[in-house]
């Protein structure tokens, strides 16, 4: 089985859960014997790049931090479209990385070559999309495939395109709706991309019932179309000594976005610091709200009690899980949420929204309501004071994250590939329906 697959990142350069989660979907397939041929957008390297061109098993051995791995990634061919899109870029911030690209003019002409610039990349986001669609078909008329697998909005029409050039199934993947991450407060232009894309689809795969039902309710879509495949965790050997601090650590890790409820986050946090000065509360990530969090500690007396440690790679991530206490993960709406495993992989108890995917599927866990910020406080201050509690917490959630390998859900993609592909055999070539 060949899988032509498009996404937006790949690790180590990443800006999210969804290059985590194509890269132990990728990996998890080609233990599965699935050739996969994935498709990402070349981002120019410059100041605010967040990943650069990947092609070849070379780039792979110098960013692969386990060698071991190397025998699956081999099975993954990375091809480039030549766009400025990025992972969770707003238009604002298009525009602004355009600018900053064009306004540089010997570097425009040492990238661009003859054509400096001229009408390479889009006018504005939804124009790049069109425009990465566009260009990606061309390496359908060179890759041999048996089906399509697109993640998330950003590559539905170039799924789509691929569709409708080489007569080969479809399937789509949905890791967040636009609903998801506005705050049920969707851009026109994205929801519209993201129909044409469930309804051109021949299978949708969602990371949790949640999600599931998120596409039921707003987009209109039979619900025997879409299967549920949940995320998985990659394990690694990464532990750190035991850093002595004299205080107790709380983490938020994630994007700083409406999304992942960060408001929540320092209101609860003022509660715990009135109960309980003696607690440091750091976060790690970056986003468009970053600047309003910090203004939100200071209004609120606690600035000097928030650290914020900036954008987190690779061995840093286990080390900010290790050193912290309890991890918060307060999403107002999140589709699955990889985060809570990644902390249980190394010990670290987890106090979790309801309204996320992945609290579908853990049981060792600490929950509640994002917007109950007192229950939120006395959750931290139960796990913070309470030594058993903890412990039972650390234990048992690192037992129960060790089902969570990504050959569960990879076996979920290949049984959805064959569906598609034998009703397709089936039927003769598909229309786009």
């Amino acid at each position: 089985m060949k899988v032509l697959m498009f996404g937006w990142e790949f690790p180590p350069f990443a800006s999210g859960g969804l290059g985590t989660a194509c890269y132990g979907l990728t990996k998890g397939l080609a233990k599965h014997d699935i050739d996969v041929t994935f498709v990402l957008p070349k981002v120019i390297k410059e100041t605010k790049a967040e990943f650069v061109k990947l092609k070849g098993l070379d780039n792979i051995k110098k960013i692969t931090v386990n060698k071991n791995e190397l025998q699956y990634l081999k099975k993954i061919n990375f091809k480039e479209v030549d766009s400025l899109m990025r992972p969770y870029m707003t238009d604002t911030e298009y525009q602004e990385k355009r600018k900053t690209i064009f306004n540089n003019k010997l570097e425009t002409e040492i990238i661009f070559g003859e054509s400096k610039g001229g009408d390479v990349y889009g006018k504005n986001l939804y124009d790049e999309v069109y425009k990465y669609a566009l260009r990606a078909t061309e390496i359908v008329k060179t890759e041999d495939f048996d089906v399509i697998h697109a993640h998330d909005w950003l590559t539905y029409q170039a799924g789509i395109n691929a569709k409708r050039m080489s007569g080969k199934p479809l399937v789509v993947h949905i890791h967040a709706t636009e609903f998801d991450r506005t705050g049920d407060n969707p851009n026109q232009y994205v929801y519209d991309i993201e129909k044409a894309g469930f309804e051109a689809a021949d299978k949708i795969l969602a990371v949790s019932n949640f999600t599931k039902q998120r596409v039921i309710d707003n987009y209109g879509i039979d619900a025997n179309k879409i299967e549920v495949v949940h995320n998985a965790v990659d394990f690694n050997d990464n532990k750190f000594e035991k850093i002595q601090k004299d205080e107790k650590v709380v983490l938020f890790l994630g994007r700083i976005t409406i999304q992942k409820g960060p408001e929540y986050f320092v209101e609860a946090a003022s509660k715990v610091l009135s109960v309980d000065p003696n607690i440091k509360f750091i976060v790690a990530g970056s986003g468009d709200m970053m600047h309003q969090m910090i203004e939100h500690a200071a209004a609120k007396g606690i600035g000097d009690k928030m650290l914020f440690a900036g954008f987190l790679r690779g061995k840093d991530i286990d080390k900010a899980y290790q050193m912290a206490d309890l991890y918060v993960m307060p999403s107002i709406s999140e589709p699955f949420g990889i985060t809570p495993l990644e902390a249980m992989r190394n010990g670290t108890p987890c106090l979790i929204s309801k309204q996320s995917g992945v609290s579908e599927v853990i049981q060792h866990c600490l929950k509640v309501n994002f917007w109950d910020v007192d229950q939120m406080a006395n959750k931290m201050l139960a796990v913070l004071k309470y030594s058993d509690l903890h412990s039972a917490l650390q234990k048992h959630g690192n037992q129960e994250v060790m089902k969570f390998n990504w050959e569960i859900p990879a076996k979920k993609c290949v049984d959805a590939y064959h569906k598609v592909v034998e009703d397709y055999n089936n039927i003769g070539v598909g229309d786009d329906d």
